[in-house]
């Protein structure tokens, strides 16, 4: 679970720079390039790639920690998935109907920023109790 939390924490900070350098990044993006497709295209791959690859570790990750034999696997990754891509809907919706109207677009990242890294504490801290205790009964 350490490393689980590690990874939540890795993708807030990766959210950082796309809120600290994203109007320099799309300055210079939109000055080198005329068309607004490619721009747009390679705006999101400067300010997203990396936080896109660490939060796509999540999801692996999560199935090999839920699954306990290969013959649960198949559930334990459905199971994950469908969970996993309700949360994208719900998400895609809530952010473009309700957030968007209510905050701004720094405030959203900041916020997201705030839940990885609140998430991957919480993590941290459940391992090291956990750990503890199995110490503690092992003495």
């Amino acid at each position: 679970l350490s490393r689980y939390g590690c990874l939540f924490i890795g993708a807030g900070i990766g959210i950082l720079p796309v809120i600290f350098i994203a109007q320099p990044v799309l300055g210079g993006i939109f000055d080198w390039v005329v068309d607004a497709r490619y721009g747009s295209l390679l705006a999101s791959l400067a300010l997203f790639l990396v936080p896109s690859i660490i939060m796509g570790m999540v999801s692996p990750y999560s199935v090999r920690l839920l699954t306990h034999s290969a013959e649960s696997s198949g559930a334990s990754a459905g199971g994950l998935y469908f969970v996993s891509t309700l949360g994208s809907a719900l998400g895609t919706l809530a952010t473009s109907f309700y957030l968007v109207a209510w905050l701004e677009v720094n405030q959203i990242l900041f916020a997201a920023l705030g839940i990885f890294c609140l998430n991957g504490v919480i993590l941290i801290a459940f391992h090291r109790a956990k750990f503890h205790n199995s110490a503690a009964q092992a003495l």
